[in-house]
């Protein structure tokens, strides 16, 4: 068997639930057409043990011995083939369930990050997590359960034949059973998908719930919101609950009728059966034959069952995933004829951040400043750089030139060099020194080789916050966009960090979103904005001393 490819291109049509589990056979279809062959074999020799048995006690009651011979030696065979292509498929089908599964999360992830940032505002976190962790499986399992249905359903026809070619009733009585069976079990699978897939909804919606929770829980036991938080989750994960019992409901109806309809369908071939041969209409054999498919049938039965069942909820997996797929950036990638010089400028805002200088902009709504800096950063339409729009430049270009330090990003686990010099590129400690964050580093057991949980838990607010800051200064961008990146600690330590920014910068473009005068006072430039327009600009003393707007913003007083 191949190994599993590293590196998988994407489907080329994810435009249907259909295309993209289709794109995933292709890619398999060697094993897949395999894993068929082996479940036909397997199957089919399972299904001629019955007659075979029937045959050799037809021949011993009429002391055939060497016809008794020969029926033995032929279960002999059937059964090292049946056990040998049993083996041999189930091997096969679990290579494909796996191959389904990594080629699901390779595309997946590979969407993820070509999304970048884009992903949060398009699909929430508990989608994201639902999709790798249960769409996958049902995906795997989907394109699995072929070989499996398949080889079930060539079986229920041989038996089908051989119980019309010993006995018309009795076949007829299998030909017309069989989609009976299958019609009342498809017509518990629909609800009970409608309501997995209202309980999937519900379950993602909760998880990224969670996941807000945890991130947020210092801010809301400081604002004392933490009661509150914790009684509208408790309430959504009883409606959860709620819904998962009625899904459970359904479920226990199907579980229960794969048993049932098989186990009537069993008891009525046996009675059949019996009935033909007390009136001498088959033979003894022909009995035992009978009653042995009646038992066999109940296997393939349900392994049609459990394919309509994995096929449905594959499909509505698929779905998911291919909205996902359908996802574009906020701004698409271009390819530019030249790499412009110019400022960088925002028209819709008005603002203009001067080259090799250290500009800031004070907002009266913060959020103002998180859309100017994606804008400003090429994560949202609208920057211009020069005369050129950011949207028609070369992503990598942008993303090497203008780098956005946003206050929520994330600490990755593992050791604290690699996290913040990632390139060793010499500059980690001028940047611990203008963070005013060596003390964090001196406070570890093992300095910059100590490891970091799970996005910086072991650290502090304001400890992170240095330690992002160190990080940006470290890559040292041509352009450098900084959100709130004091905001966390004190004021003895924001006043070193404005003054070193500043030494550090020198002859670089920095843009920085705040409303602290400490910082203020270290730049160059200021530009005030109110309803997301600037209305004033100067030194942070000239606008102390001309607008009383930009006084109250950065001073927090009160309105008169």
């Amino acid at each position: 068997m191949r190994r599993l490819p590293v590196a998988d291109p994407g489907p080329p049509d994810a435009r249907s639930a259909s295309r993209f589990l289709s794109w995933l056979v292709r890619r398999s279809r060697m094993t897949i057409v395999t894993a068929i062959v082996l479940a036909v074999a397997w199957m089919g020799c399972q299904s001629l043990v019955p007659a075979m048995v029937g045959r050799a006690i037809d021949a011993a009651a009429e002391e055939r011995a060497p016809a008794l011979v020969g029926w033995g030696l032929a279960l002999f065979v059937a059964g090292v083939a049946q056990a040998l292509t049993g083996i041999s498929r189930h091997r096969y089908s679990v290579y494909n369930w796996l191959g389904a599964s990594f080629r699901t999360v390779q595309v997946t992830v590979r969407q993820a990050i070509r999304l970048g940032s884009s992903l949060p505002r398009r699909l929430e976190a508990g989608e994201v997590v639902a999709i790798g962790t249960a769409d996958i499986t049902h995906i795997g399992g989907a394109v699995d359960v072929a070989s499996r249905g398949t080889g079930a359903l060539l079986a229920v026809t041989t038996v089908t034949l051989i119980l019309l070619h010993t006995s018309v009733p009795l076949g007829l009585v299998v030909l017309i059973g069989v989609p009976a069976l299958m019609l009342v079990v498809s017509g518990l699978i629909r609800p009970l998908h409608r309501r997995q897939q209202a309980y999937r909804e519900q379950q993602g919606r909760l998880t990224g719930q969670a996941a807000d929770l945890v991130t947020g829980l210092r801010v809301l036991r400081g604002v004392g919101g933490e009661a509150v938080m914790v009684a509208r989750y408790r309430a959504q994960s009883q409606a959860l609950r709620a819904a998962g019992v009625r899904t459970a409901t359904v479920e226990s109806l199907l579980e229960a009728a794969q048993v049932l309809l098989p186990g009537t369908f069993l008891v009525l071939v046996t009675w059949l059966g019996a009935r033909f041969a007390a009136d001498r209409q088959i033979t003894v054999g022909q009995l035992v034959s009978f009653y042995a498919y009646a038992a066999f049938l109940v296997a393939p039965l349900r392994q049609l069952t459990e394919s309509i069942d994995k096929v449905t909820r594959g499909h509505v997996s698929a779905r998911r995933v291919v909205k996902m797929l359908k996802l574009s950036r906020d701004v698409p990638a271009r390819a530019a004829a030249e790499r412009p010089p110019g400022e960088l400028a925002d028209p819709e805002s008005g603002v203009r951040v001067g080259t090799g200088r250290l500009t800031a902009i004070v907002t009266e709504d913060p959020a103002d400043a998180a859309r100017i800096a994606d804008r400003l950063g090429g994560y949202e339409p609208g920057g211009m750089l020069g005369e050129t729009p950011l949207e028609e430049l070369p992503l990598a270009y942008v993303r090497g030139r203008i780098l956005v330090a946003e206050n929520d990003a994330r600490l990755f686990s593992g050791h604290l060099r690699a996290d913040l010099d990632p390139e060793r590129g010499g500059r980690l400690a001028q940047a611990l020194e203008a963070a005013a964050a060596q003390d964090i580093v001196d406070g570890l057991p093992r300095g910059l080789d100590s490891v970091v949980a799970e996005r910086g838990r072991s650290f502090s607010g304001g400890q992170q916050q240095r330690l992002r800051l160190v990080r940006a200064l470290v890559a040292d961008p041509e352009i450098l966009i900084l959100v709130e990146p004091t905001n966390a600690v004190d004021a003895h330590t924001e006043a070193r960090i404005a003054e070193r920014i500043r030494a550090v910068r020198a002859g670089r473009t920095t843009l920085v979103c705040t409303s602290s005068p400490l910082v203020l006072g270290h730049t160059d430039r200021v530009l005030y904005l109110e309803d997301g327009r600037v209305v004033a600009a100067g030194t942070h003393h000239e606008l102390l001393d001309s607008e009383p707007r930009y006084a109250r913003a950065v001073l927090r007083q009160e309105r008169p």
